[in-house]
């Protein structure tokens, strides 16, 4: 099991199972909410992720216009984990402990909207749209 936290400490959750695939999503939505190239994350079922403390320091929003929300730390702004579907929760891989042997990006999503200064350099998948297998 692998302990993960803010910046704070505010917020504090468990990993049961270690993730093998970080997923880079490319979207202009991520590019805003990260600051970057994109916004990379480990997709979880929701049985191997448990939150410690903090949840209710953690803040959701909803863009109106679509089907896509952010949460951020209350006190630090730091992106906790979040609902990807009923079934997975998404960790942003920034949050990730050290210590996860082997996790490595896999996929890059939504590469088609990618910002024109974003050069791809390792080898994962490329999707121009969504994750398909």
């Amino acid at each position: 099991m692998w302990i993960c936290n803010c910046n704070c400490g505010s917020v504090e959750f468990e990993i049961k199972t270690p993730p093998m695939e970080i997923y880079v999503c490319h979207c202009s939505i991520c590019r805003r909410f990260s600051g970057g190239a994109g916004f990379p994350v480990v997709i979880l079922k929701n049985k191997d992720f448990r939150w410690l403390k903090g949840v209710e320091k953690v803040q959701v929003w909803k863009k109106p216009d679509a089907d896509w929300e952010s949460n951020f730390c209350s006190i630090c702004g730091s992106a906790p984990p979040g609902k990807n579907d009923n079934e997975h929760t998404f960790v942003p891989a920034g949050m990730l402990s050290d210590a996860i042997d082997g996790l490595e990006v896999k996929h890059h999503l939504f590469v088609g909207s990618k910002a024109n200064w974003d050069k791809i350099g390792d080898t994962g998948k490329r999707h121009e749209g969504c994750f398909t297998s």
